[in-house]
């Protein structure tokens, strides 16, 4: 983030105090005068180039060459002195020492600007904006502020290469910005610079960070890492990217645990506080937005804290940083995973970092720190510091990673292209024809009066080729949008490598952008076999749903198992989905599996429904043929034999009618199960009735001459039987025409289990039959009852109350248990109460009859049954 503007206008009063200095001037109250030529403004403090060299052309270069600084004394007493820049950095030195040899190739060659050459003016920015600012009004003089005084004229410089960080790079492009002067940046990827009206001036060879952030949030979503922690600093460059990484990862699955930024002027208790919120968070991965010379004082302090375990994703910015290669940095940053810009080759490289050494420059202050920080020894007696004088035997060897890694240049190479795409507007400009120019007036520009504002209208148009690459801007000034997936590995030496395992291509179709070598990886803890987990709550596995907690972000969850009926087949869902309506969801509510069929059958159940009905049809058989063998006993013959075969018929339909209700129920079994038991219950009732009537006549008919029992002969009592009956066929008809019953799947008693039942077609027709039955019983029942004192040691009349009691207390107590019974017990219910009922109907009416035939021979006469026995 860039400083807040009440503290850059104290920093611009305090760089304007400490720069310049104007001679007072006599100046009359009322008049004015202008200055003379030898009263212009002078520096107050000497501010040299890092290297210069002269050309026709003269192209600046800002780079942060040290990543601290120390601000002056700010008390106004005195003059402050310079901003003093501690830390310095040898991979900024390099990218200095690869715009050199850019500049000396281009000078060299016969094709590109012939008969022409590149001058240079590089400063240090000390990564710092107030330095930079300072560099960048520097840069705008000619090649040694002594020859060219500030605020003399018009600037030579037509081009500047830099900055690196993205807050250096708005205040030097806001500086440069009044002289049309055009700026390409390295490695500043801030969003904020596609603003064209702020930034009309700026190009950069490195892409936007809008790729940058859709890339690391593609990359949090591809490792499922929802919980994540993001260190920023405080800078444009961290802000911007911050924002643009929270917007894409809107209405994903991954979540911000903690937003802190480091101070842009560090400060240890600051620091700590940040690393405590680390050590707190259940984040274990840590999204960093920042550059190095933020990152360098922080990961010494967060080593200092012996903090393991953490998964770092790094910005661009930081994450080939040969300054944490280290092998003290591997325990803390292994396995570190970033994207980095895009790397190229150059060609002689490596020859040329080692002709800089101090028998070449001797004196050179970056020269001497570059062998301080590469041998912690001063290679110049006289340049006062705490090092060790060095024995002048130093040789640059490949294990100065941090200067000397030239395998795979990647900042550097984009220095090496932004020098290339400056030579190669120039000479398109300088190519330029009269009459077709693309100016006001159809003029060109002339070799001795080039302006920035034409070479900048020249890069907006310049494509070109670079080893296979292709470099142009477009109209916002970005580049090609491509990143590297870097990895921190232990190299063989201990120290950490920069190993590429991916790449974000930002042209491809969406979903295609982001390629992952994923064998590859080294991850935090060395190790490659598990990915680090980073989430607020445990992934939901298949079979449950995710429940958000109230008052927290949606990846704090609980996992709530589905429903019965319900399934998730994947992680983390948010809903359970219902199953089809003939499926049920298995043990673990992760798929859907056919629901179990149930109806009556012949199992545990159905068995011995089947065993008791046989039996009853058996032992009615039984009787009957015991009573068909004696039907001239007296009796057979006085409880009129033809009646008491018929109800013995009818009880056998009855035991066997309970049959139809075990079984698969299908269309004929369903008509069947309810018309054929309540005919068949009809036709007994209706002999018993039949029956019931004619002991009633038999015994009321006392007086001489009373013909009562003519009324009841055979013949009437078959009509008795048959109108009877035909009531109930005729209920049973009609309700076989109208709604007859038919097989139903019940999934709503037992929604996991299918239950094939019977439905009734018509409920008022099942009541009415079973009303039918039971207003047969009643009507018998009051006749017995009348009949049950009359004469006789036999006396049927009391046998058919008995039997009636036992018919109706069964079937009343069929009617709340047919009505609650659930599925397929309905079935079973109706099935033993017709057994019951016909097994109470059965020994109450023929087991007193089949003990006098079959073990009282000697009663079975008509005067013990009358009651006439002699004593």
């Amino acid at each position: 983030m860039t400083i807040s503007m009440p503290l850059l206008a104290l920093f611009s009063l305090i760089f304007y105090v400490s720069v310049l200095s104007f001679t007072p001037l006599p100046v009359s109250r009322y008049t004015s005068t202008a200055p003379t030529a030898a009263e212009d403004c002078v520096l107050r403090n000497s501010f040299q180039p890092a290297f210069v060299a002269e050309g026709d052309f003269i192209i600046g270069g800002i780079f942060p060459l040290h990543y601290n600084q120390e601000m002056p004394d700010q008390n106004y007493t005195y003059t402050p002195p310079p901003v003093k820049c501690n830390g310095f950095d040898p991979r900024a030195f390099r990218w200095v020492q690869t715009m050199r040899p850019a500049v000396e190739e281009i000078n060299e060659s016969t094709q590109l600007l012939p008969n022409h050459t590149l001058g240079y003016k590089i400063f240090d920015s000390c990564a710092y904006p107030l330095t930079g600012q300072r560099a960048a009004l520097a840069v705008l003089n000619g090649l040694s502020e002594a020859d060219s005084p500030m605020c003399s004229g018009a600037s030579p410089m037509l081009a500047v290469i830099g900055e690196s960080g993205s807050a250096q790079s708005i205040v030097v492009s806001r500086l440069l910005r009044p002289f049309r002067i055009p700026m390409i940046s390295y490695f500043s990827s801030c969003a904020c610079f596609t603003d064209r009206r702020q930034y009309p001036t700026f190009f950069r060879v490195i892409p936007n960070d809008d790729y940058q952030v859709k890339a690391i949030a593609q990359l949090l979503q591809h490792f499922n890492w929802t919980w994540v922690g993001l260190i920023r600093g405080d800078h444009e460059y961290g802000r911007f990217a911050v924002q643009g990484l929270l917007r894409e990862l809107q209405g994903s699955s991954v979540c911000v645990a903690y937003q802190e930024m480091i101070p842009l002027l560090y400060n240890t208790q600051r620091a700590l506080e940040i690393m405590q919120v680390m050590r707190r968070s259940l984040a274990k991965v840590v999204v960093v937005f920042s550059a190095e010379g933020e990152m360098t004082p922080f990961l010494r302090d967060y080593m200092k804290q012996n903090i393991t375990g953490i998964q770092w994703v790094a910005s661009e910015a930081w994450v080939t940083a040969s300054v944490f290669t280290g092998r003290e940095f591997y325990p803390y940053l292994g396995g570190t995973i970033g994207f980095g810009v895009r790397k190229g080759h150059i060609a002689q490289l490596s020859d040329y970092l080692q002709t800089v050494n101090p028998q070449r420059y001797p004196n050179n202050v970056l020269v001497g720190e570059l062998w301080e920080a590469l041998y912690g020894c001063s290679p110049f007696p006289s340049y006062a510091n705490p090092f060790p004088v060095c024995s002048g035997q130093e040789v640059l060897l490949k294990q100065h990673s941090a200067y000397m890694n030239t395998s795979s240049p990647r900042v550097a190479y984009n220095v090496y292209k932004a020098v290339y795409a400056v030579a190669h507007s120039l000479h398109n400009l300088l190519l330029c024809q009269p009459g077709n120019g693309p100016f006001e007036n159809d003029s060109c520009a002339q070799s001795n009066k080039i302006l920035p504002w034409q070479l900048q209208y020249y890069l907006q148009e310049v494509k070109f080729d670079m080893a296979g690459e292709e470099v142009n801007f477009d109209l916002k000034g970005d580049s090609v949008p491509y990143y590297d997936i870097i990895n921190w590995q232990r190299g063989t030496t201990g120290s950490i490598e920069f190993v590429n395992v991916g790449l974000f291509d930002g042209t491809k179709p969406g979903g295609e952008e982001l390629v992952i070598q994923e064998e590859r990886i080294m991850w935090a803890g060395h190790q490659s076999e598990q990915v680090p987990g980073s989430v607020c709550s445990p992934s939901c596995p298949p079979g449950s749903r995710k429940a958000v907690r109230r008052g927290e972000p949606v990846c704090c969850f609980d996992c709530v198992p589905c429903d019965s009926g319900k399934i998730s087949n994947q992680t983390n869902s948010v809903e359970c989905i219902f199953c089809p309506e003939d499926f049920w969801s298995n043990q673990d509510r992760t798929s859907c599996i056919p629901k179990k069929v149930e109806f009556l059958a012949y199992d545990a159940l159905g068995i011995p429904l089947t065993v008791i009905s046989v039996v009853g049809a058996s032992l009615t058989i039984g009787v009957f043929v015991v009573f068909f063998y004696h039907r001239s006993t007296a009796v057979v013959r006085v409880n009129n034999s033809e009646l008491s075969f018929f109800i013995l018929l009818a009880l056998t339909l009855c035991f066997l009618c309970s049959l139809v209700f075990i079984g698969e129920p299908t269309v004929w079994s369903c008509m069947l199960r309810h018309t054929a038991f309540s005919i068949t219950f009809s036709l007994c009732i209706s002999c018993i009735l039949g029956k019931t009537l004619v002991v009633l006549a038999a015994f009321t008919a006392t007086r001489p001459g009373d013909n009562i029992m003519k009324w009841f002969g055979p013949k009437q009592q078959r009509a008795i039987i048959f109108s009877c009956t035909l009531v109930q066929v005729v209920i049973c008809a009609a309700w076989l025409i109208d709604a007859p019953p038919y097989p139903i799947r019940n999934t709503k008693y037992e929604r996991s289990k299918i239950i094939l039942e019977c439905s009734v077609g018509s409920s008022l027709a099942f009541w009415c039959v079973l009303g039918y039955i039971g207003l047969q019983a009643c009507l018998c029942f009051v006749l017995a009852f009348l009949a049950r004192k009359l004469p006789g040691n036999f006396n049927e009349a009391k046998y058919i109350t008995f039997s009636m009691l036992i018919f109706s207390a069964v079937w009343l107590a069929f009617v709340p248990a047919y009505i609650s019974a659930p599925g397929n017990y309905a079935g079973a219910v109706e099935s033993f109460a017709i057994l019951a009922s016909s097994f109470g109907l059965l020994f109450c009416l023929f087991a007193p009859k089949c003990y006098i035939i079959l073990l009282k021979p000697e009663k079975n006469t008509k005067q013990h049954l009358m009651g006439k026995e002699k004593r």
